[in-house]
């Protein structure tokens, strides 16, 4: 039977915004959530949300996974569809050089609902 591809959420946030981020990172039913990530913007937490992400599957030496995530800004930018400006540019340049030579790492927008780690960001998980 074939390796089942993993799921990894991500999501990112803050109040006010710009403000105080928050990011949370869900696989496996762990969650993971950071609620002092530093000042910025929604954007900014995103993107720190799905850099995390990379980071954990790399860190598990995962080969087969999925980054799923709810701000579609953040996804096109990362699959290279939207150009990313700005913070965005640098955040991007940062998950370049995390995926590394090769393919880049699958990145697919989720509705908010069912975004796990959105929901766990609600829910003080």
């Amino acid at each position: 039977m074939p390796a089942r591809r993993i799921k990894i959420y991500f999501d990112g946030g803050c109040r006010p915004n710009p403000g105080r981020m928050e990011t949370a990172i869900v696989t496996g039913g762990a969650a993971v959530v950071v609620r002092d990530a530093g000042i910025g913007s929604s954007m900014d937490a995103e993107w720190l949300a799905l850099i995390a992400a990379l980071r954990l599957a790399k860190d598990l030496g995962l080969t087969d996974f999925i980054l799923l995530g709810d701000a579609a800004a953040v996804v096109a930018q990362a699959n290279g569809t939207v150009r990313a400006r700005g913070a965005a540019a640098d955040h991007l340049a940062d998950f370049r050089a995390l995926a590394g030579d090769g393919t880049m790492p699958n990145v697919r927008h989720v509705k908010r609902t069912q975004n796990l780690a959105g929901i766990a960001l609600a829910h003080g998980r």
